[in-house]
């Protein structure tokens, strides 16, 4: 019987002694789990800088490389919509245009053939008014038959629609049906407002209808500018978001742009989202291809940020020491988001008036 009583005795021991902590202890420390305990008498306490922490205005700036690109609705690429033979072109680089300037001139079969078809239609429909007219008046005389009008009236209805059908074939050819004389060139004019960048066009070569363009139109007072943001910084970027934009080639400008479009569609391959945003560029200090590096500004809102020095990693992780009581210290993991000088924006871990070590957190991570 005693010993019985003995064997469970000890077996309480230690199931007891199970259920108590961990301890590591050092000649300066006192490890329990996640907490490290500094001795009064530990010279460790004279390494260790504190600090409380308060949340302050800040907003959240993220870098990323862009690339300049023309606003879609403010760029043409000018091709001849049927084919023929240049004759003539008065297009220039630098030159300003309007959807009614004209570029070049073609001599276009295309062309002389509706030219052909609209006059024939245009002659037999002023033939056919006539007839008609003159039916009506005998007929108010009495000197013609019903049935001659009617023919006159079905003639003349069949030439208006050949003549209507003309004119639309005409104006396919963005030409003018009251201003149109027989074997006039095809006028290639400008679609959009704005300047020629580009132009290749030579008196003389013969353009096909699926041809390359010959020469650009582009309209960059405003600009976009195509940026990446990974996928889990996304949730920070905005429409109307403000952006500063350098440019590696001119350091002293910087140039001020909005979020005008976050794209719905995630790159598989990057794990990122492209964003455009809009610039203005009246100078024309942005060029479409250029390279630019892209700060994102977030709406201000309050954030904790600890010096830089108060971040420890350890397997992907990031924490902090935080001094729970006097000389009692617990590894607290945090979430990060981002850096402004020498600190760190906490996302979530801390609140206000912790007391964190902000210098020798080192010391106790050797303690662990």
């Amino acid at each position: 019987m005693k010993q019985i009583v003995l064997c469970i005795g000890l077996a309480m021991l230690l199931a007891s002694c199970a259920s108590k902590p961990k301890e590591q202890t050092g000649n300066n420390y006192i490890v329990r789990q996640d907490t490290v305990i500094i001795p009064d008498h530990s010279n460790l306490t004279a390494k260790l800088k504190l600090a409380s922490v308060q949340s302050e205005p800040y907003k959240l700036r993220m870098t990323t490389a862009g690339t300049v690109k023309a606003i879609p609705t403010q760029y043409a690429e000018i091709a001849s919509p049927f084919p023929g033979r240049v004759l003539r072109s008065s297009t220039k680089l630098g030159m300003k245009v309007t959807p009614e300037t004209p570029l070049f001139e073609i001599s276009s079969p295309d062309f002389m053939s509706a030219q052909k078809q609209f006059f024939q239609a245009k002659s037999q429909y002023d033939l056919t008014s006539q007839v008609l007219k003159r039916q009506q008046d005998l007929m108010k005389h009495g000197v013609t038959s019903q049935k001659d009008l009617e023919e006159a009236q079905t003639a003349f209805d069949i030439a208006k629609k050949e003549y209507e059908n003309a004119v639309i074939s005409i104006k396919i050819f963005k030409a003018d049906p009251d201003k149109l004389s027989l074997g006039q060139p095809l006028v290639v004019r400008s679609p959009i407002v704005g300047e020629v960048i580009d132009n290749k066009i030579v008196t003389g070569q013969y353009i096909r209808d699926d041809g390359a363009s010959v020469a650009t139109v582009a309209e960059l007072s405003k600009v976009w500018i195509v940026g990446q943001v990974k996928e889990k910084d996304i949730r920070f970027i905005h429409e109307l978001d403000e952006c500063e934009i350098a440019i590696a080639a001119l350091p002293e400008k910087h140039i001020k742009g909005k979020v005008y479009h976050v794209n719905e569609i995630v790159d598989e391959n990057t794990r990122s989202v492209q964003v455009l945003i809009e610039c203005n560029n009246a100078d024309h200090t942005l060029k479409p291809g250029m390279y630019v590096t892209v700060n994102f500004i977030d709406a201000p809102a309050d954030a904790i940020l600890i010096p830089a020095k108060a971040v420890l990693q350890m397997n992907d992780l990031s924490f902090v020491f935080v001094e729970t009581s006097p000389g009692k210290y617990l590894k607290r993991k945090v979430e990060t988001a981002g850096t402004e000088e020498n600190r760190i924006v906490i996302r979530s871990g801390l609140n206000n008036g912790d007391k964190i070590v902000t210098e020798g957190g080192f010391y106790l991570l050797e303690a662990k």
